[in-house]
């Protein structure tokens, strides 16, 4: 059995390869090591995996400046940490000792923890991801629609509510989008990879359209985690989507990004 201290420098080891941190020369050794070991090589697929899935996740925020808030934190956790290291070497041996038996003890748990945890997170990410590429598709099948672009009209707004969030098994609200210049103009019930979608299309004084899709969305079995907004586009269609509560919600046109951004939050607000 490998001790504490060749499982951390282990762990680290392919850490720092997934995170790309090693020179060719270690990315090399590492390369090697995982041809011949499958359950190494599985298990940095996953992080791997987990690693875009939450890269894709928070895309928007990469490029967004460090909050001051959290600058100052990370300056504060830095002198902690100075403080620690001149507690250890004061300490001597014994502390050391003890701290890191008490790392490796939870590494154990740990090693097998994200082993469980990175294939479901991966999974998520990829269902919100396959739930923004339907609302693309939906909008690209029926907002050019001129005669059947609904199902039901907005005239019936009532009966159209009351339909979908039957068929839907939850109670929907039509966001108002007068005041940023969208009319209702109907809804439709459509299929999804996981279940019923309901799409409401709305439209401005210049004839261009926008649509609401929505619909429930599970992961492992239960309701998918919520995510912050995420941006796809297709062709020239783009959309923004998100989770709430295990459902999702997808906003989708031919617009700059920054106007069906702004579009996106005041739906957000009144959903």
């Amino acid at each position: 059995m490998k001790d504490v201290t060749t499982l951390l420098n282990d762990e680290a080891r392919l850490h720092a390869f997934v995170d790309g941190r090693l020179d060719a020369a270690e990315r090399a050794q590492v390369q090697a090591r995982l041809a011949d070991d499958p359950a190494a090589a599985a298990l940095v697929r996953q992080w791997q995996e987990q690693r875009a899935a939450l890269r894709g996740l928070h895309a928007g925020l990469l490029d967004e400046p460090v909050p001051a808030a959290l600058l100052a934190a990370a300056q504060q956790l830095d002198r902690s940490s100075s403080r620690l290291g001149r507690w250890q070497r004061w300490g001597g041996m014994a502390a050391s000792l003890a701290l890191a038996f008490g790392i490796g003890w939870g590494s154990h748990g740990q090693w097998r923890e994200r082993q469980e945890l990175a294939q479901p997170a991966a999974a998520r990410a990829r269902l919100a991801g396959t739930f923004g590429q339907e609302a693309l598709a939906a909008h690209a099948v029926f907002a050019p629609e001129v005669r059947h672009p609904v199902e039901v009209e907005a005239q019936q707004q009532e009966h159209l509510v009351q339909w979908l969030s039957r068929r839907l098994n939850r109670p929907l609200k039509v966001p108002d989008l007068r005041s940023q210049g969208y009319e209702l103009v109907g809804g439709r019930l459509l299929p999804g990879e996981k279940g019923a979608r309901a799409q409401f299309m709305y439209q401005n004084a210049r004839g261009e359209r926008i649509t609401l899709y929505l619909g429930a969305l599970e992961a492992g079995g239960g309701p998918a985690a919520e995510t912050a907004f995420r941006f796809a586009s297709q062709g020239e269609v783009a959309s923004f989507y998100w989770v709430d509560q295990g459902f999702g919600y997808a906003l989708a046109g031919k617009l700059p990004r920054s106007s069906l951004q702004l579009l996106s939050e005041s739906v957000y607000r009144q959903l």
